[in-house]
């Protein structure tokens, strides 16, 4: 559609070919950048190496249960930590089973999500006076988790990461985007 200018009808100029070159190359830039971002932060974090002891190991409830049962379950039983707290979902009849030598305790974070565990977290941490915790994930939620943990404990946070199956990535991506995006800009507090 043009413009009338003085009788005559202008239109807009079509893009060159160099233009559009220019925005492909534009678009593909930011579809590389976007897919290197993804695999850095959700796909391969990067993880500090796990120490020999710390106060507690807290296993976050999310997708691949049965994986992150696992890895806490192996970490207490390498006895990183005297006690493992797992976050349940409301419906969970069951908590991990005993640990020789680990307290193995179980709660229902209010609101059921990151942001609540991390607040129950903080608040767990002050009573027992923790300087330090193992939180058990999976790749796709470790950064947000340390994020939001840090928000409410001030002590050293290490993430252990759980095997998330294959076909569940699909909708974990994009839900790690949106729940990162948000917890950057619009929830910035514990």
């Amino acid at each position: 559609m043009g413009t009338i200018v003085g009788g005559a009808v202008r239109t807009a100029p079509r893009p060159t070919r160099r233009s559009r070159r220019i925005i492909w190359a534009a678009a593909a830039s930011a579809l590389v950048l976007f897919t290197v971002v993804t695999a850095r932060v959700f796909v391969w974090p990067d993880l500090r190496p796990l120490p020999d002891r710390v106060d507690a190991i807290i296993e976050l409830a999310g997708p691949g249960d049965d994986s992150r049962d696992q890895v806490a379950l192996d970490l207490a039983r390498q006895h990183r930590a005297p006690v493992l707290v797992q976050s349940t979902i409301p419906g969970d009849a069951r908590c991990l089973p005993a640990v020789q030598g680990v307290t193995i305790e179980c709660f229902h974070a209010l609101p059921n999500t990151t942001r609540g565990e991390a607040r129950y977290i903080g608040q767990l941490a002050e009573q027992r006076h923790w300087t330090s915790v193992i939180l058990v994930t999976t790749p796709d939620q470790a950064w947000r988790a340390r994020l939001r943990v840090s928000r409410c404990f001030d002590g050293q946070i290490y993430n252990a990461t759980a095997h998330l199956p294959f076909w569940m990535w699909f909708r974990q991506i994009p839900y790690q985007w949106f729940a990162s995006a948000k917890a950057l800009t619009i929830e910035r507090g514990c």
